[in-house]
């Protein structure tokens, strides 16, 4: 299980929502509120986010915990940014470790995390893997459940799906396969995709600002809203829909 947070507006500092707030992604890697789990979230960490006029995102990645490192609150502070994916990391038993193995991942202008768990990784994910091309399987990032799953959104959208489509229709795969919990988030800089798929996400509206999308509250303001399990979470520049997705009981 992991925490994770994205965000799409003006230009901000990371900063002020991964460091910041009173239960900021940060103290989430060791205190999280709402994460049913695991308790602990220090199996690495990650921020990528986008420059002004570059539509491929930049990564800062580590392996171990976010509180570890000393130049994570300077780089967060001095960024602007009008996008970002940040995650910290709790590993899947039997997943691999490292920096690679961190989200969020990404392939031309996409960042992608997941939050949650699949099932029976890896030994009893051959069918779910054989979807993929053999070529894509080489390309996955990181022996580790989520690069599975990002390796499966990925195939969708090279074949034109929307950010919604390739999402929606992953879930759908997984869990036609193997039992899983699946909130993921999906961002090319100019729109969100979320889901909510067996663990909690809230979306907020930063007045002047733009929208956050997270696992959980950093602060204990009325704004946020819980999206309802089996929800696919979109963000544009017009506002924020919720759609229901097929297939839970």
């Amino acid at each position: 299980m992991c925490r994770h947070l994205a965000y799409l507006g003006e230009p901000l500092a990371p900063g002020e929502l991964l460091v910041a707030p009173p239960h900021a992604l940060y103290r989430q890697s060791w205190a999280p509120r709402e994460q049913r789990h695991g308790t602990v979230n220090a199996d690495g960490f990650g921020l990528g986010w986008y420059a002004d006029g570059d539509e491929t995102p930049a990564r800062y990645r580590r392996a171990g915990p976010i509180w570890a490192d000393a130049a994570f609150a300077d780089l967060a502070r001095v960024l602007r940014t009008r996008a970002l994916v940040a995650a910290v990391r709790s590993a899947t038993p039997g997943c691999a470790d490292g920096e690679a193995a961190a989200a969020p991942f990404a392939a031309g202008p996409w960042l992608f995390s997941h939050n949650g768990a699949v099932a029976g990784w890896p030994g009893e994910l051959g069918a779910l893997a054989a979807l993929l091309p053999p070529a894509e399987l080489l390309e996955l990032e990181a022996r580790t459940d989520s690069a599975l799953v990002w390796a499966l959104v990925l195939h969708r959208l090279r074949a034109g799906a929307t950010p919604g489509e390739a999402l929606a229709a992953t879930v759908a795969d997984v869990a036609k396969h193997t039992s899983a919990r699946l909130n993921l988030l999906l961002t090319d800089g100019r729109s969100i995709a979320a889901t909510a798929w067996g663990d909690t996400l809230y979306h907020r509206a930063l007045p002047g600002l733009g929208t956050v999308v997270a696992s959980e509250p950093y602060d204990d303001e009325p704004s946020w809203q819980r999206a309802e399990d089996a929800s696919l979470l979109l963000v544009e520049a017009s506002g924020v829909t919720v759609q229901r997705l097929p297939g839970r009981d």
